[in-house]
């Protein structure tokens, strides 16, 4: 196939619907488009190190004018400018390097549905000890995906916020507290070590030297172990690159070992997860 290159300079307008504080932080961003879901306003992007922020990862990113979003193709190169400001962020003044007329489809693991049962998969925690997933039946299990080198705010940050949350939430009734289980498992193993993770959930949890662990586990494991739980939950792993999309997930497993509950997005809100853990219980 014959590679035809084509720049495209998007700048991004957001009008009155965007008011922005005055406090962004602005970095400069490079990396290869995987997937564009104009619905969501959603750009996947495998990207270079973010100087000074975070670094290279796969990931979905807010793109807030929808016209650049229906130019945008998987396989395309492009510069960005990611602005972050407050809890929200997104990408704007792109540029687009367009390598080829066509773009193959991104490979992908089917995702779990509600109803199916979950594999015993095997991980390590920040206590640097063995765990399966078999180890939480008889409770109801709260999951999600997160890595500590992530400093997005409405991705990972997110995420281990709204667990810190549900935990207090949670401990304010003893006898559900026992029943229930929170699992944070990093999608970045060589990285999020024991040690790190144990740093990482201490801090979150904030009882730092005195934290347990006993309700609320950070895990990851080898690099296997971690792309097959991931890609159970529909992750993306992308074998040329040995890297999975990180992509937002939680997921409640009843105390059955099923899938009760699928979270895609960041959305959800903390009270609603807490409800849905009380009558994953109660159906016990």
């Amino acid at each position: 196939m014959k590679i035809v290159t084509l720049f495209l300079a998007l700048a991004l307008c957001f009008g009155v619907a965007c008011r922005r504080s005055g406090n962004e932080k602005r970095y400069d961003f490079k990396g290869k488009v995987i997937v564009v879901e104009p619905d969501k306003r959603l750009v996947t992007v495998s990207h270079e190190d973010i100087k000074g922020y975070m670094p290279a990862m796969t990931m979905p990113f807010a793109v807030k004018n929808e016209s650049d979003l229906q130019i945008l193709a998987p396989d395309d190169e492009i510069t960005a400018t990611l602005v972050i400001d407050g809890k929200h962020s997104w990408l704007e003044d792109l540029i687009i390097t367009r390598q080829s007329a066509t773009a193959p489809a991104m490979p992908g693991a089917q995702m779990a549905k509600e109803g199916d049962e979950v594999p015993n998969f095997t991980l390590r925690n920040q206590d640097d000890r063995v765990i399966h997933i078999k180890d939480y039946r008889g409770k109801a299990l709260l999951l999600t995906f997160i890595y500590t080198r992530c400093p997005v705010p409405d991705y990972c940050t997110l995420m281990s916020n709204n667990f810190a949350q549900i935990d207090r939430a949670l401990g304010e009734d003893q006898e559900l507290y026992g029943k229930t289980h929170l699992l944070s498992i990093s999608i970045d193993p060589e990285y999020d070590t024991p040690k790190v993770l144990r740093s990482y959930g201490a801090a979150h949890t904030e009882r730092y030297q005195n934290e347990t662990f006993a309700h609320w586990e950070f895990a990851a494991g080898t690099n296997d172990q971690v792309k097959e739980i991931a890609q159970f939950f529909g992750l993306t792993y992308i074998p040329e690159k040995d890297q999975i999309i990180h992509a937002l997930r939680t997921v409640i497993i009843d105390p059955q070992g099923k899938v009760t509950k699928i979270y895609g997005g960041n959305d959800w809100k903390v009270d609603d997860v807490v409800e849905q853990l009380k009558k994953n219980l109660t159906a016990d």
